[in-house]
């Protein structure tokens, strides 16, 4: 039987052997056998592609219409054709045009090309101090279908994708309210949600949007923040703990199954001359001990200790030195020998890091929903589980 990511899949193996400009006949004959249109709100988004580089591909599967800033066309581009555009002079360069800004709109239904992939809706491109910005302009559903795919797997049990539905666009809607001054509401990697565009959209994250169509989470009447990360470890973090500001809907929540994931439980191991590299400014490491921790157990500060002095460091500076999945870890030193008098213990040539988890610990869990999702709780119930104090409410798109 077909699987719901199985189009997704196929799209992304396709792709990777696509090159612009060839099979021009294909591409959308086969995305529309792939994946079918979410429905629309006629609300779009700006994201940010690529922020700040000196150039960037921009093309369209159908023919496309280039407009400068006031919407006067300049010119067109031919189906399954594309150009690079970078900056001279403060003004967008793309082939023969140039103008304070591009936009490229594909006709008939076209996807456009920014970069290396395909996305639904138009491209703008602005000149920026280190070169251009090029933004996906395009609509919140259909930016959503993609976000599934690429924050989740169409595979996993509607109530998650659902779930992680009205997150994402309670997120999304969030930063677009607070992104006035910039020419995009958010990016498109990790950091902000990550959007990889029309390969990672599926049949199963499409049915989700559409069940969750408009849906979002509030809090005192207005859409909050809703962060999520990948597991919780059991346990998930007061905002405060782990940021800055105190927020009454990410509020510390214990998980009361023991989660199946990948992720719930990892090991790594660190020789010590590895280690010493890592964290520097100590000498050769001898010991490094919790100073501060959250009330799940996640690292706020560590103390390092080593025979060229001591230094104490944040959980997720360690985290990041060390490539760890999360700071709620603890460290095992694995000692080689004891001296012949046995009073000088030797230093320890491994360490062991034990860890649980993936990802900040706030808000919604992705592998919690999955496990619950899959012992027949609703999206309803997991996201008033990981997001205190809120109300699910529907959007009005004006």
């Amino acid at each position: 039987m077909t699987s719901g990511r199985c189009p997704a899949a196929v799209m992304a193996l396709f792709l990777r052997f696509f090159r612009l400009g060839q099979y021009s006949w294909w591409l959308p004959l086969f995305l529309w056998i792939a994946a079918p249109t979410p429905a629309q709100t006629s609300l779009e988004l700006r994201v940010a592609i690529e922020d700040g580089v000196q150039q960037v591909k921009v093309g369209s599967s159908t023919k496309a219409v280039v407009r400068d800033a006031g919407g006067r066309p300049l010119g067109e581009i031919a189906a399954m054709n594309a150009f690079v555009a970078n900056s001279k002079a403060g003004k967008v360069v793309l082939d023969r045009w140039n103008a304070g800004q591009i936009w490229v709109e594909p006709t008939g239904g076209g996807y456009v090309f920014i970069g290396d992939r395909w996305y639904r809706g138009r491209a703008l491109i602005v000149p920026t101090d280190k070169g251009v910005t090029a933004v996906n302009y395009v609509d919140l559903e259909q930016y959503l279908a993609s976000v599934l795919g690429a924050e989740m797997n169409g595979n996993w049990p509607q109530e998650a994708l659902k779930a992680q539905a009205v997150a994402a666009r309670s997120y999304a809607l969030y930063q677009r309210q607070r992104a006035a001054k910039r020419v995009f509401d958010l990016g498109d990697t990790a950091g902000w949600q990550v959007y990889r565009g029309i390969a990672d959209e599926s049949i199963g994250t499409q049915t989700a949007v559409n069940a969750t169509a408009g849906q979002v989470l509030i809090n005192g009447g207005r859409i909050i923040e809703a962060v999520f990360h990948s597991s919780a470890g059991g346990c998930t973090e007061n905002v405060e703990d782990v940021w800055t500001q105190p927020l009454p809907y990410l509020r510390s929540v214990r998980e009361s199954f023991v989660e199946k994931s990948p992720v719930a439980q990892w090991a790594e191991s660190f020789s010590q001359e590895e280690l010493s590299q890592r964290i520097t400014g100590v000498g050769t490491i001898r010991s490094l001990q919790p100073e501060k921790l959250t009330q799940c157990g996640r690292i706020i500060s560590m103390r390092v200790e080593g025979d060229a002095g001591s230094r104490t460091i944040s959980g997720d500076t360690l985290r990041s030195a060390l490539g760890l999945r999360s700071t709620l870890f603890e460290v095992v030193p694995q000692t080689a020998s004891i001296s012949a008098k046995g009073k000088n213990q030797s230093p320890p040539l491994l360490f062991q890091v034990n860890g649980r988890g993936f990802g900040h610990g706030l808000g919604l869990s992705q592998w919690g929903a999955y496990n619950l999702a899959t012992q027949g709780v609703n999206y309803q119930q997991i996201l008033l589980f990981y997001y205190t104090n809120t109300q699910l409410a529907k959007i009005q798109v004006q």
